[in-house]
């Protein structure tokens, strides 16, 4: 039984894929075929026919390749519209001239040849350096309305096909000349949109590409009976023509590797930008998929893998004479609905495409170009990002239009090359955009609103509370580099010209540029003419490029040891540095060697007389501890309240896996443990000597004893005693205040 359930799993999981396969290459093959004609008929429309036999090469070999290497399950690899749109682009600019002569189409194919090369192997290098992460991060109105404009250029390219206009005629021309207009064509075209719009709202088993195609070619054949004319192949305009593979594979193999021998350096200055062009939209485009994919199967790609997979695909597509491609999502979605899941339905998918150019060549021969031209304008209609239009509605997202609207536009006019330095530079547009309408400052305090976690006495925090808006507090957050230091520096001018001391906690800095580093140096020397300090707390291990923060600044001269800016390894420790300097300043010192206080030296027994104290002192003990010796620990049952004469301890809460939390410091002068001295409860933390530290320690039992003999003692002491919690609440009040308020 055992052995048997697995091959079940393992048979329905074949068979699902098998039929996701043949599903796919359904949809894969049609759209392979016109993106093929699309390409090659910019040559003229005696090339249509070798267009389809790239079409379906590269099917071919994107299907069989790239899911060997790649490795999502369920992903389908064919030639896609950023293909065709960039090579027909490519083509014609070189018959335009670009290369400084119009080319034969025999260099051209050689071009054609190296720029699908050379796309491959980018995309090939980008998964090797990770590059599958950053090209997400491309923003969605460049990527829109680059593809937008793919969508615009292949529907102006498909319209003169759908008319059946010559390559001579313009496109105005054209359609103002209705005596031009190949009526048998067009009626083919139109009856191919209708059917695949209509295809969905009929049945969702078979593939609208599908529908449209079989009922433009029916439609064909049926206007033949009225027109025998339309039934010769040879010649014959309106339809693709002979399909004919020109000698064995390996021939045609060693003639596209030995066309590269011809390739001069002026050849590759030609074909570079487009080659690059071509490899980061394949690439989003296959990631896109990949994204889509992962939503519906709950799975997660593998980006960079995927994208060695595409190139090592496109390749394959290379040698064989194809297309190159990308993983699209219409196959990829009729393969996942038809019971495909593993990276072997693609393989098969890509077998299919090969049976369909060994049997079928003959018969794709008379496929009307027209019906593929409608084809190609569904799915540029498809392609166009209508929902920008509603960005106009909203005044900030005006911009995002504008992007969009830009790219489009650029792409009609000039050409995709143009476009993509335009969305290049709008990319940085946006990212500056977006990191300069938010502040950097995630928010500010001043020492008089926000301490250290050493508890301070009431005199000192009295000066803190009056003179603590001398240091300043900032949270960082973002990028820091030139389009957001202006925006610090201006928000922090009035501070650096009036205060001594500026901390900036990093934690939340994802970058700095240079740009930055220097800001923070005229910071600091601005604060260091009136006796100031910069200092920077959290300092992050590394940057995006794994460089360190400290080292980074250190190198440029901006920390130093001497007089440069000042890093604390910790938050707290940078505001009980600058809490203390104030303090100073106010003329509290701290003296080298700390005194041993007496009873009568704390506030909380201030103005307690003479045999009031003597009384408290017969009921206290004096302790010490090593530096780091435990005092108590969270959950010990004890009513003690520790008074310190000299040192200082640390308040620590366990958490889980070890780990502590530091609530508090206590220095000289101060106390601890009032809770269970009160309820003479556990101990809700573990307390610590930070340094060899003197306690007074006050039991709750004898100062009980102490108190029936004499109640105004008890009385007296238990007064002082709320006055100094009140006083810690009141200070922990306002701080959670602040901390809602930002």
């Amino acid at each position: 039984m055992s052995t048997h359930t697995p091959s079940v799993k393992q048979s329905s999981s074949l068979t699902g894929d098998i039929w996701g396969g043949l599903a796919a290459m359904l949809v894969a093959l049609p759209s392979s075929i016109a993106f093929g004609v699309l390409t090659y008929s910019a040559m003229g429309a005696e090339y249509s026919g070798a267009g389809a036999l790239a079409g379906m090469l590269g099917a071919a070999a994107l299907g069989l390749i790239a899911p060997l290497f790649g490795r999502t399950g369920g992903l389908i690899s064919a030639p896609c519209a950023p293909s065709a749109a960039v090579l027909s682009a490519l083509i014609a600019g070189l018959l335009a001239g670009k290369a400084g002569a119009a080319l034969t189409p025999e260099k051209i194919f050689a071009l054609l040849a190296v720029t699908a090369l050379l796309s491959a192997g980018f995309q090939i290098l980008y998964g090797m350096i990770g590059g599958g992460r950053l090209i997400k991060f491309i923003p969605y109105p460049v990527v829109s309305g680059y593809l937008s404009g793919v969508g615009v250029l292949i529907a102006l390219g498909q319209i003169p096909k759908l008319f059946g206009f010559s390559k001579e005629i313009s496109l105005y021309q054209g359609l103002t000349t209705l005596q031009l207009w190949k009526w048998e064509g067009l009626a083919v075209g139109v009856v191919t949109i209708f059917l695949m719009a209509l295809a969905p709202r009929i049945t969702k088993k078979i593939p609208a590409a599908i529908v449209g195609l079989l009922g433009g070619i029916g439609f064909y054949f049926l206007l033949a009976i009225f027109s025998p004319m339309l039934l010769t192949l040879t010649g014959n305009p309106l339809v693709i023509g002979p399909i004919q593979a020109s000698g064995s594979f390996f021939g045609t193999a060693g003639a596209r590797i030995t066309s590269l021998l011809s390739i001069d350096i002026k050849s590759i200055q030609i074909i570079i930008v487009p080659a690059l062009t071509l490899s980061v939209l394949l690439s989003i485009d296959t990631l896109k998929s990949c994204v889509g994919l992962d939503a519906l199967t709950r799975s997660r790609h593998n980006s960079d893998r995927e994208l060695i997979g595409q190139g090592i695909g496109n390749l394959a597509s290379f040698v064989a004479g194809g297309m190159p491609g990308a993983g699209t999502m219409g196959p990829t979605l009729v393969n996942i609905t038809s019971g495909g899941r593993t990276p072997r339905s693609g393989f098969i998918e890509g077998i299919f495409v090969l049976l369909a150019i060994l049997l079928l060549s003959n018969l794709i021969a008379w496929v009307p170009i027209s019906a593929l031209a409608g084809i190609l304008l569904v799915v540029a209609w498809r392609m166009f990002d209508k929902s920008m239009f509603r960005l106009l509605r909203y005044p900030e997202a005006r911009l995002d239009f504008a992007v969009m609207a830009g790219v489009i536009l650029v792409s009609i006019t000039v050409d995709l090359i143009a476009a993509s330095g335009v969305g290049v530079a709008l990319a940085i547009l946006l990212f500056i955009r977006d990191q300069i309408r938010g502040s950097v400052i995630r928010r500010k305090l001043y020492l008089n609103q926000i301490s250290s976690k050493t508890q301070r006495r009431e005199p000192e925090r009295k000066i803190l509370d009056e003179q603590g808006e001398q240091g300043v507090f900032c949270e960082l957050q973002g990028n820091l580099f030139f389009g957001t230091t202006d925006q610090l520096f201006t928000q922090l001018g009035p501070d650096l010209r009036t205060k001594r001391y500026v901390l900036m906690d990093m934690r939340r800095v994802q970058s700095m540029d240079y740009t930055a580093a220097h800001l923070f140096e005229q910071m600091h020397e601005q604060l260091a003419e009136r006796g100031g300090q910069l200092i920077f707390s959290g300092m992050p291990s590394g940057l995006l490029d794994e460089r360190n923060f400290e080292h980074y600044l250190a190198q440029l001269g901006v920390v130093n040891t001497q007089a440069g800016v000042m890093i604390s390894e910790t938050l707290d420790g940078a505001l009980e540095w600058m809490e203390e300097r104030i303090l100073e300043h106010a003329g509290v010192r701290k003296e080298a060697e700390e005194r041993l206080l007496e009873a009568k030296d704390f506030d909380l027994f201030r103005e307690f007389d003479e045999p009031t104290m003597k009384e408290l002192t017969n009921c206290m003990s004096e302790r010490s501890f090593a530096e780091g010796e435990k005092i108590f620990s969270h959950g010990d049952v004890a009513d003690e309240i520790f008074l310190v004469r000299r040192g200082s301890v640390r308040v620590l809460l366990p958490l889980e896996r070890g780990k502590r939390h530091h609530l508090a410091t206590i220095g000289s002068g101060d106390f601890f443990g009032e809770l269970a001295f009160l309820d003479k409860g556990k101990r809700s933390a573990d307390v610590e000597a930070k340094v060899p530290t003197d306690l007074y320690v006050l039991s709750r039992a004898r100062f009980n004893e102490q108190s029936r003999s004499n109640p105004a003692f008890g009385v007296q002491v238990f007064a002082r005693l709320a006055h100094a919690i009140a006083l810690r609440l009141r200070q922990a009040d306002a701080e959670l205040r602040v901390l809602e308020e930002r």
